[in-house]
């Protein structure tokens, strides 16, 4: 049962990436049917087609490998300039001279990015048969833009309502007032081995099942409103009021005095100088708390989607270090960082990992929604990159149009030529190149060396 849970754990992410995808190129699909752009395919998928379906003038489908999606708009650059020396075929010209004069010196590097501008540019000018003006490149610039950004939007959008039915359909597992159960002893300040038998919570009659009401006058919210009360008055009676299965009762509890670490506001233990820990005296009465999903307020998800954006635009500001930290602990031998970055295989082992758990069924439908949340949060953030082939970088070339247009009418001169991002095309696959490599290395380092949640 536990590897059918772990199996089924991974289908579920993988389905719930696919419509991510599907989601993500929608956010393309309609703007740039609305605003009269060819649409030529809208695919799911990577390679072999599995299945598609012509509806109108595109191809709906879906293809082998999940692992992106992509839409065909016709005119998504400007048709090739005649008079291209890079570009124009080899006919005796003297664009073609200049063209065999450059393969002639043996820059074998020039030769193949030549190339790939000149497929770019006879894909490019396959989706111009039939467009007429539907085209992309003739779009006004706010029009481009928002096509370009539907997708991360669509992801963004969806993360929200991820973190939304994470928070307040269900609810963030929180320390309840409720005691659970009573400590077995009062623990010594190394927290191993005990020093008296008896808790102060045993000896003022506190009970599993016990909801805390208030404690001396201050009414308890959750275990932590009772823990910085308690903890802050050792040797200090305390009137602590109690919900008993409806029955109210009011008991005193003196806290002892135990020694624990002092951490900081992270929770990292403080060392002084010498790397010794930091201790200081707490008050203990030796209750441990229920467990709950609480469900919180409608704005909490939303919120929580909007604070995780910074972060999620660290790890990926720092991916290529980050990468290269997590590659060398297939040589160390140590942990990776639980919160760095993660492959599709990584992501998969997490989710089949949540669903494989001996939690409770809701905590781990629980964590693959988060799970999914975040990796929405990442599609976004990740395509916002200005750089080609991703939706940042078709923003970027949208609007550099823009403003040599703009200086062109302060200038009163006429309109320039459309920006030809075809010519940026040896840059894409380098980027293309990187990615794949990044890629690759955040796979391996999945397979043998995994971040693990428990």
């Amino acid at each position: 049962m536990t590897i059918i849970a772990f199996v089924v754990g991974i289908v579920l992410l993988v389905v719930g990436l696919a419509i991510s995808i599907a989601l993500h190129e929608l956010g393309h699909l309609i703007p740039a049917k609305a605003f009269g752009v060819r649409v030529g395919q809208y695919m799911i998928g990577f390679g072999p087609t599995l299945f598609s379906r012509r509806k109108g003038e595109t191809e709906y489908g879906l293809k082998a490998l999940p692992l992106g999606g992509y839409i065909s708009m016709s005119g998504m650059y400007p048709p090739a300039p005649q008079t291209d020396a890079d570009t124009a075929p080899a006919d005796g010209s003297g664009v073609a001279t200049a063209a065999t004069t450059r393969r002639a010196t043996g820059r074998v590097s020039a030769r193949f990015f030549q190339t790939l501008v000149q497929d770019a540019r006879e894909v490019n000018a396959e989706t111009l048969v039939g467009a007429d003006e539907r085209v992309f490149y003739r779009l006004p610039v706010w029009k481009r833009v928002i096509i370009m950004l539907g997708g991360p939007l669509m992801n963004f959008v969806l993360a929200i309502v991820l973190f939304a039915i994470l928070f307040t359909g269900i609810g963030v597992q929180t320390a309840t007032s409720t005691v659970s159960a009573l400590s077995d002893c009062v623990p010594a300040s190394n927290g191993t081995s005990c020093v008296s038998a008896t808790t102060p919570a045993e000896q003022a009659g506190l009970e599993p099942g016990d909801r805390i009401v208030s404690i001396d006058g201050t009414a308890i919210g959750d275990f932590a409103d009772a823990t910085a009360i308690i903890q802050a008055s050792a040797g200090r009676q305390l009137s602590v009021v109690v919900d008993r299965g409806g029955v109210v009762r009011t008991l005193a509890v003196t806290p002892v005095a135990i020694e624990a670490a002092t951490t900081n506001a992270a929770g990292e233990a403080q060392t002084d100088a010498d790397g010794n820990p930091v201790t200081q005296q707490i008050g203990f009465i030796g209750v441990r708390p229920t467990s709950e999903f609480v469900r919180q307020p409608l704005w909490a998800g939303p919120a929580a989607a909007i604070e995780n954006v910074g972060a999620v635009a660290g790890v990926i500001v720092q991916l290529p270090v980050k990468v290269v930290d997590a590659a060398s602990t297939l040589f160390t031998g140590a942990e990776r960082d639980p919160n760095g970055p993660l492959s599709v295989v990584g992501a998969s082992v997490i989710a089949g990992e949540v669903a494989a758990s001996d939690a409770p069924v809701l905590n781990r439908v629980a964590g693959i929604i988060g799970l999914l949340g975040s990796l929405n949060l990442a599609l976004g953030v990740f395509n916002l990159v200005p750089l080609l082939p991703l939706d940042g970088g078709h923003v970027i070339v949208a609007l550099w149009d823009g403003i040599k247009r703009a200086f062109a009418r302060l200038r009163r001169r006429p309109a320039p030529a459309p920006v030809d991002a075809t010519r940026l095309v040896p840059v894409t696959f380098v980027v293309v190149a990187l990615l794949g490599i990044m890629g690759g290395t955040l796979i391996l380092v999945d397979l043998i060396n995994p971040i693990s949640l428990f």
